[in-house]
C-alpha cells in the first residue's frame, strides 16, 4: 500500500500558520508528501525546505488572485498539489496548513486505509474535527464549528477539491466514505490577536470583492476573540509536533460565557440535539457514510 500526502501553503510564516507542524504530522503516514508552495513574500518556502525530509516534494505555484468567488483559488491550488501525487499511490492524505494529525491516531488511520484498500466503494475516510479557538485550551463546540471532514481520499483522478478546498467531490457527486475513529486538530483560530486580524482581513479577499470587504470587514489592530457562541475547555493532549509552538504562546485568552454571542432558541435546540444525540440537521455535506 502506497500513501501520498498533499497540502498547499502561501505566506504561512506571515500569517502564523502551523504549516511545518502540519507537514511533519503527515510524514509518518506517507511515502511522499507534496507541498504546493504559492508565491509568498515571506520565508515559507525556506521553512518547508528546512524540514529536510526526503519524503517531501515541493512544487512552486502562482496563485490566481482574481479567483475570489467562494475561495475558488484554494481548490485550484489544492488540485495542483493532488495532480503531482505519484500515479501508483493508493491513498492520498490531505491536510490544510493549519490542521495537524495526532500521533495517537496513526494506528487507526493506517488500519482504515489497509482494511478498505480493496473495497472500491470507499472513496475516502471521514475524520472528526476539533476547532481550537482563542488559545490552545479551548475548543469551539457549537454546531457551527463541530463538523466532520474527509481527509483521506482514494487516488482517483475523478476526485477533486470542492469549493474553497474544505472537501472533495467525485465527478460532482458526494463521496462514499467510512467514518473512522480519528481526529483532525484545527488551529486556524489560535494566533496572536494582531496576527489573527491580519489573516482575517487578507483572506477575506479570497472569497469576496473589495466592495463587500469594505462594508463587512471591520478594520482593527487586533481580532476580538470574544465574539463566539460556545466554547469548551480542552481536556485532551495536543500532537507532539505542536508542543513547541504551544509553549511559545505569548498572549492570554479567557472566555466569559455570559458575554458570548447569544443564540436564538432554534440554534440552542439544534446545538443540544447535536451534542446530546449526534443529530445533525441542515448541515451541508459532501459525503455519504457507508458501513
Amino acid at each position: 500500500m502506497k500513501v501520498s500526502g498533499f497540502t498547499i501553503v502561501r505566506n504561512g510564516q506571515k500569517y502564523d500558520y502551523p504549516f511545518t507542524e502540519s507537514i511533519r504530522s503527515m510524514l509518518s503516514l506517507c511515502d511522499e508528501v507534496i507541498v504546493a508552495v504559492g508565491n509568498s513574500d515571506d520565508d515559507t518556502l525556506a521553512m518547508v525546505r528546512a524540514i529536510n525530509s526526503p519524503k517531501i516534494r515541493i512544487i512552486e505555484t502562482v496563485w490566481d488572485d482574481s479567483l475570489r468567488e467562494g475561495g475558488r483559488v484554494l481548490a485550484v491550488e489544492t488540485d495542483k498539489a493532488k495532480s503531482a501525487i505519484a500515479g501508483d499511490a493508493d491513498w492520498c492524505i490531505y491536510l490544510q496548513a493549519d490542521e495537524v494529525f495526532h500521533e495517537k491516531d496513526y494506528p487507526e488511520v493506517r488500519r482504515a486505509m489497509r482494511d478498505n484498500l480493496n473495497d472500491k466503494r470507499v472513496d475516502g475516510l471521514l475524520f472528526d474535527h476539533l476547532n481550537f479557538y482563542g488559545s490552545f485550551d479551548y475548543i469551539a463546540d457549537s454546531r457551527r464549528w463541530s463538523y466532520k471532514q474527509i481527509r483521506v481520499i482514494r487516488n482517483d483522478p475523478q476526485i477533486n477539491s470542492y469549493r474553497d478546498a474544505m472537501s472533495f467531490k467525485k465527478n460532482g457527486r458526494n463521496l462514499l466514505v467510512k467514518k473512522i475513529n480519528a481526529t483532525v486538530y484545527h488551529y486556524g483560530w489560535v494566533r496572536t490577536p494582531d496576527a489573527m486580524q491580519k489573516k482575517l482581513e487578507t483572506f477575506q479577499k479570497l472569497w469576496h470583492d473589495d466592495e463587500w470587504i469594505e462594508k463587512n470587514v471591520q478594520k482593527a489592530d487586533e481580532f476580538d476573540y470574544s465574539q463566539i457562541d460556545s466554547l469548551a475547555h480542552f481536556t485532551g493532549t495536543h500532537p507532539q509536533v505542536m508542543l513547541e509552538r504551544i509553549n511559545r504562546m505569548n498572549w492570554k485568552f479567557d472566555f466569559d460565557p455570559t458575554k458570548g454571542i447569544k443564540l436564538s432558541l432554534r440554534l440552542r435546540i439544534l446545538n443540544w440535539l447535536e451534542k446530546k444525540y449526534g443529530i445533525e440537521i441542515g448541515k451541508f455535506k459532501t459525503y455519504r457514510i457507508i458501513s
